[in-house]
């Protein structure tokens, strides 16, 4: 489906703001800084930057990456996670415990659209489900900081299985009992004083990384 935007400008001088909106949108219409009167100076479609092409081939396909998201408690960051796993071609996401799904509009508020090419399923419990993935034969890794962690920077990797790779909780972190199920745990290496990211940004570096030799 063919979409549009304009970027308005305001025509207070003592304001002047440039921003985009979706055209026919009513809000915007007035600055959104003074309220002033704006008037349109471009339009642009977006169909062709947001829609996926049919003729490109997901180089993930033979080899199955999935995220594995438990208790994230964030909309916002369970949104974000399905746009990057999207962008990173991950096949399917677990969205485990108290996470919540596409089925709320804040997590499709923040995915634009990424949940109908991720597919998704939703389960009580991540350590029953990574049970039954090691038995038929996945690997299964985590990001999490840990006595067995090792940097993902690092790491040369290597997707010869499926794979699929477990974040945590923004606050508690990994299950423990899901890290020992791990076959395998990486942490980002920190170069400021905070200890970790933002959950949603982790897994888009440890994504990158996991995928980076098949991109």
């Amino acid at each position: 489906m063919s979409r549009s935007y304009e970027i308005r400008v305001c025509l207070n001088t003592a304001c002047g703001l440039r921003y985009p909106i979706m055209e026919g949108h009513s809000f915007g219409i007035r600055c959104p800084h003074c309220l002033g009167e704006t008037h349109t100076i471009l339009k642009r479609n977006i169909s062709e930057q947001n829609e996926p092409d049919k003729n490109n081939e997901n180089t993930m396909e033979e080899k199955m990456i999935s995220v594995l998201v438990d208790n994230i408690r964030s909309a916002w960051n369970v949104g974000s996670i399905l746009r990057s796993a999207d962008g990173f071609g991950f096949s399917h996401a677990y969205l485990c415990g108290i996470t919540p799904t596409p089925d709320q509009d804040a997590v499709k508020k923040t995915s634009l659209g990424a949940e109908d090419f991720v597919t998704w399923s939703h389960h009580k419990d991540a350590v029953k489900l990574i049970k039954g993935l090691k038995k038929t034969g996945w690997k299964v890794l985590a990001l999490e900081e840990h006595e067995r962690a090792q940097s993902i920077a690092a790491q040369k990797l290597q997707l010869q299985e499926n794979t699929v790779l477990i974040i945590g909780n923004e606050v508690t972190g990994v299950d423990p009992e899901l890290l020992d199920l791990a076959d395998e745990i990486y942490f980002i290496p920190m170069r400021g004083q905070k200890r970790s990211f933002n959950v949603a940004n982790a897994f888009s570096i440890a994504a990158y990384a996991l995928v980076e030799q098949t991109l």
